[in-house]
């Protein structure tokens, strides 16, 4: 039995075949495929060379019979054409079927705020697919890489490596936020009062520097970090509780103003706008399954964590 080599042969003469196969009649294969008929006397020619056997043969009442060979092609051809149509078929994806784990890097906002709404909408729709929320680490791009990590919450302004996808899914604002009777509560602030009262940051890389305080060193202001935690929650239980500020997004903040007796200010800084972003490596961008774990996300977080859904204050 010899070698058959796929580099060697022309792939565009299957569908001739199996029309040839399917009609036994040149001229009806001929238009069902969009060839002359001389084009496909010439492709039979070609497939009996070869396949090294006939196919077609006259029959002794006209027209064509299969040969033995021509017979036995004609009943795999159509499952094998249906197999190699399936690798360049868009996959199919059926959420209540899905079983698959989605891990996430993101922070307590969004196990607080998107966490319930987001496996309640699971739980009705696709009760297969389980969401692991990861914490934030210095090497969360190699992760993602690696298929480690599969989406990550970030901000418009956050630098995305080489490759990385983005999409929006929330707008937000940046709050001061304090005790309601904190000794500045009534006060209106300046850029210069965060240089005197004491503050609480949020680092989730281990890093308490952010954008804002390099906006406030433009203007040789210098904040105290005087408690620096991952934890927005645990911000706000610590203002709530001291003379200490913190400032951070208003829509988490309004969700805890009441439970903790705290007030929220406008914050004097020249940018307050929080566009909230969600992240994927390029290599998944055509992942069926995230693609609509995205969007349930996006539809979800519209209602939880949008500027446009919380309540003025």
């Amino acid at each position: 039995m010899r070698d058959v080599h796929l580099s060697g042969l022309d792939l565009n003469l299957l569908p001739a075949l199996e029309a040839l196969l399917r009609r036994r009649n040149v001229t009806e294969a001929a238009h069902e495929v969009g060839l002359s008929q001389p084009a496909m006397s010439r492709a039979l020619s070609r497939l009996r060379d070869v396949l090294g056997d006939q196919l077609l043969v006259r029959a002794p009442g006209g027209g064509y019979a299969l040969t033995p060979r021509g017979e036995a092609l004609s009943a795999q051809l159509l499952a094998t054409l249906d197999h190699v149509k399936a690798i360049f078929r868009e996959p199919s994806f059926d959420p209540a079927k899905a079983e698959r784990t989605i891990r996430i890097a993101g922070i307590d906002t969004h196990t607080i705020m998107l966490a319930p709404p987001l496996m309640a909408r699971l739980a009705r729709e696709a009760p297969g697919i389980d969401i692991r929320f990861e914490n934030y680490s210095p090497d969360l791009i190699q992760r993602m890489e690696l298929g480690e990590v599969d989406l990550a919450f970030a901000t418009a302004s956050t630098p995305l490596p080489p490759g990385a996808r983005s999409e929006p899914y929330a707008k937000d604002k940046l709050a001061l936020v304090m005790r309601a009777g904190h000794p500045m509560a009534k006060s209106k602030w300046t850029i210069a009062d965060y240089g005197v009262v004491n503050q609480v940051g949020i680092s989730i890389f281990g890093d308490a520097g952010s954008e804002m305080d390099a906006q406030l060193a433009k203007v040789g202001v210098h904040r105290r970090m005087a408690l620096v935690t991952p934890h927005f929650i645990a911000a706000l239980a610590a203002v709530s509780q001291t003379d200490m500020v913190t400032t951070l997004s208003r829509v988490f903040a309004l969700r805890f103003a009441d439970q903790f007796g705290l007030i929220l200010k406008e914050p004097p800084l020249p940018n307050l706008d929080l566009d909230l972003t969600l992240v994927w490596n390029h290599v998944r961008a055509a992942d069926p399954v995230l693609a609509w774990v995205r969007g349930v996300i996006r539809e979800e977080a519209k209602l939880a964590m949008d500027i446009g859904k919380a309540k003025a204050r």
